[in-house]
């Protein structure tokens, strides 16, 4: 089956073949991450869905949920470069991205550079760092390089920031700038496992020997499979659809959500659209399939919109949550 995207024919079956075929990296990636982590089915996906987007990602839950070792885990099933950096009040942005040092053999000083400079990073608890320390960081996740002294230096491809934020103990924390929440291309919920999970949690903890990872797949893999996952086809009707769930954030009254009107203050950037695209797209090849459907769009549509809709003081007033005006505008928003 062939289609007509712009200018070129898409073959649908090819595409499909080939996704079939460049996505089975992703089981073995899902075997190797499940000899450490129970359940979190949701956590790891969207883990490999911003690994594959090429976007960076946001966790927030309480603690204990294994967001860390998550993280962790599949830094180690891929043979690449891994860095934590633990957030606190007194950390300087030097801290994270490097500072020059004086050699007094040469006479001259050089570069040391700092933990940023890895293919993942994990911001442990960002909002307990000062904003300067998390514009540091976020320049290094939207220009992937970092200044130091007179020079730029790139950051190694792929490049992901994956950051944790505990949802309970406001005190000390900086609550990160929603411009600042904006360059997360998801956001993602952890919530408490399944009774029978736990209970499997609790007997592998009780284990003597610990479960070892094998780096499974290489960085350059992970690479490829980013330019695949743009090759994914996307029809018109489903970029229209993005573009009504996006434009229904601002103007509720169009999509006959009047009520929305006065709870909203704000609603998603641009950013937000190319996004949600990208977004379909990666978990379209999650699911290895070469095409983008509607369900693929809704799956990933709270995570990519929830930090990105802006609640007025009323809707807070009435205990009325970000997921709750997205649901409201999935279920106005005709589906194609």
């Amino acid at each position: 089956m062939e289609v007509i995207s712009g200018n070129t024919t898409v073959d649908i079956a090819a595409l499909n073949e080939k996704i079939n075929r460049e996505s089975a990296f992703v089981d073995v990636l899902n075997m190797e991450l499940g000899k450490t982590i129970v359940g979190q089915k949701y956590m790891v996906e969207r883990l490999l869905l911003a690994m594959l987007a090429n976007g960076h990602i946001l966790l927030e839950g309480v603690p204990g949920l294994a967001k860390t070792l998550a993280i962790k885990s599949l830094a180690q099933a891929i043979h690449a470069k891994f860095s934590r950096i633990q957030f606190t009040p007194d950390l300087l942005p030097a801290d994270l991205v490097g500072t020059m040092i004086y050699n007094q053999k040469d006479n001259e000083f050089v570069v040391k550079k700092g933990p940023v400079f890895a293919n993942f990073v994990l911001a442990d608890e960002i909002n307990r760092a000062p904003a300067k320390v998390q514009s540091a960081l976020l320049e290094a996740m939207q220009e992937r390089q970092v200044t130091i002294g007179d020079h730029t230096y790139k950051i190694e491809d792929p490049f992901l920031v994956l950051a944790t934020m505990n949802p309970i103990e406001q005190e000390g924390t900086y609550p990160l700038p929603e411009a600042q929440v904006d360059r997360f291309m998801l956001k993602a919920v952890i919530t408490y496992p399944k009774k029978e999970e736990e209970q499997l949690i609790i007997r592998q903890n009780m284990q003597m020997s610990d479960k070892v990872i094998n780096p499974v797949v290489r960085a350059e893999d992970i690479v490829a499979a980013r330019k695949t996952v743009r090759e994914v086809y996307m029809d018109e009707k489903i970029e229209r659809y993005i573009l009504d769930i996006v434009f229904a954030t601002r103007k509720p009254e169009d999509y006959k959500l009047t009520k929305l009107k006065s709870l909203i203050s704000y609603g998603g950037s641009p950013r937000a659209s190319i996004n949600l695209a990208i977004a379909a797209k990666a978990y379209a090849f999650i699911k290895r399939r070469g095409y983008v459907i509607p369900e693929d769009v809704r799956a990933i549509c709270f995570d990519v919109m929830r930090h990105r809709v802006g609640l007025t003081y009323e809707a807070e007033a009435e205990n009325i949550t970000s997921e709750e005006v997205i649901s409201e505008i999935l279920n106005a928003v005709e589906v194609p």
